[in-house]
């Protein structure tokens, strides 16, 4: 069993690189509240519409106090290719080794179409100014995940 993430928890720090292969740190992020979400693949279906749905609230994201960053193990250059065909204008990182998504709970078994497999566990955790856990919600569904985590943002 995957080892899970409740709020209090300290956030596993990271650096990991950008789909410009810049490395980019929790720690960069200390003082302001963020949204870590981690997702099986760039350019797939699914993942394509969460990005976008990120994407299009990154306003309403930002006035509640929140940068967002996107964690999947493909490699920078498919992560640079993903961010120009899409639009993205938030960070999107390589964990290609998966150690990241592993720490946070994020890689480990998982049902698809009613097998068990290892694979991405799709999740979102709001992490608060201290790099405390605030929310860690796992198995999420990526259409209509980013308007119900806006909806239930801490006030």
């Amino acid at each position: 069993m995957t080892n899970r993430l409740a709020p209090g928890d300290p956030a596993p720090a990271f650096t990991l690189p950008n789909s410009e292969g810049k490395p980019v740190s929790l720690a960069d992020y200390r003082g302001r509240s963020v949204v870590v979400y981690f997702y099986p693949a760039a350019a797939t279906p699914g993942c394509t519409k969460q990005a976008c749905d990120f994407r299009d609230n990154l306003a309403v994201l930002a006035e509640a106090g929140y940068d967002v960053l996107g964690v999947s193990p493909d490699k920078p250059e498919k992560l640079a290719k993903f961010v120009a065909a899409e639009g993205l204008t938030f960070p999107l990182l390589s964990d290609v080794d998966k150690t990241v998504l592993t720490e946070w709970g994020a890689f480990g078994e998982k049902q698809n179409y009613g097998r068990t497999v290892q694979g991405v566990i799709r999740s979102t955790f709001l992490v608060g100014p201290e790099g405390e856990i605030v929310k860690a919600l796992y198995n999420v569904r990526a259409t209509g995940h980013v308007a119900k985590l806006i909806r239930e943002l801490p006030a």
